[in-house]
């Protein structure tokens, strides 16, 4: 089982910390002790500051270059999908060609407010920007018109559906996409070992288990997500390395872990238990 990790990005109390200085370092780091990819989820109403995971990954891709580079997950029908296909295809090609996208139909109603979305409609809407993108990426018109694909990028990056407990989803990454992507925050053991069977038997080869928390020091500020997040390594270490083996018995292929204190030296630890 391979082990990346999440980068948590939150803002520092000066506000000119030197956030670019902070976010590229830990980066380099990461690439440095031979981590396979970095990857940032997506959010943008739920009270607190969060910068765009596409404009991250821009960034980070000049300062790697053999890490991949992924988001878990970034929710479709919040943007439009012909604009985002384009932003999408400017980081693949920015990266040459190490971007791994992780999509999803969203899962919190108040990102969805902020914008003025409807989010009864998501998978609906979810669904069509899929197959719009999927258009956009091959040369296909759209609208009317049609998005010149820079060279390199046709057919767009490798595609991660996030779902926590859908059938229907697990199936559709297993037989249409390049791997399923559940969340160590919303998804139990049991939803866990219930999508694994799902996703095996329909053909799945790549489970990626995203958003697992990680606090081998178990501060006390980190208690409050414990209790939130259903798999989290906010634990001792030896309780970690059974969670660990947990994850590698019900057959996941790599676990993105990240630290809310830019603690990598956590998740390397954690890696050497699989």
């Amino acid at each position: 089982m391979r082990v990346s990790t999440m980068l948590r990005i939150s803002p520092a109390a000066d506000p000119d910390s030197g956030l670019i200085d902070r976010i590229t370092d830990l980066a380099r780091r990461t690439e440095e002790a031979g981590f396979p990819g970095i990857w940032l989820g997506d959010s943008l109403g739920r009270g607190r500051a969060t910068l765009d995971p596409l404009a991250v990954l821009a960034t980070l891709s000049g300062v790697t270059r053999r890490v991949e580079l992924g988001i878990s997950v970034l929710q479709l029908p919040l943007r439009n999908p012909v604009e985002l296909a384009h932003r999408v295809q400017s980081v693949q090609a920015l990266s040459g060609g190490r971007l791994v996208l992780g999509i999803g139909s969203g899962s919190t109603r108040d990102d969805f407010e902020l914008l003025g979305y409807d989010y009864d409609t998501r998978f609906r809407a979810f669904r069509q920007a899929i197959d719009t993108m999927r258009k956009v990426w091959n040369g296909e018109p759209v609208n009317g018109g049609r998005l010149s694909m820079w060279p390199g990028c046709t057919g767009g990056p490798p595609i991660l559906i996030g779902a926590w407990r859908s059938p229907r989803w697990i199936t559709y990454a297993a037989k249409e996409t390049q791997g399923w992507t559940p969340s160590g925050r919303y998804s139990t053991l049991e939803d866990l070992e219930g999508g694994m069977r799902i996703y095996r038997e329909a053909g799945g080869t790549n489970a990626v288990l995203a958003n697992v928390s990680i606090d081998l020091k178990e501060r006390p500020q980190s208690a409050e997500l414990a209790k939130v997040a259903h798999f989290n390594l906010i634990c001792p270490p030896e309780e970690a390395r059974r969670r660990m083996r947990r994850l590698v018995d019900m057959g996941f292929d790599e676990v993105l872990i990240g630290s809310h204190y830019g603690e990598l030296d956590d998740v390397e630890r954690v890696r050497e238990f699989v």
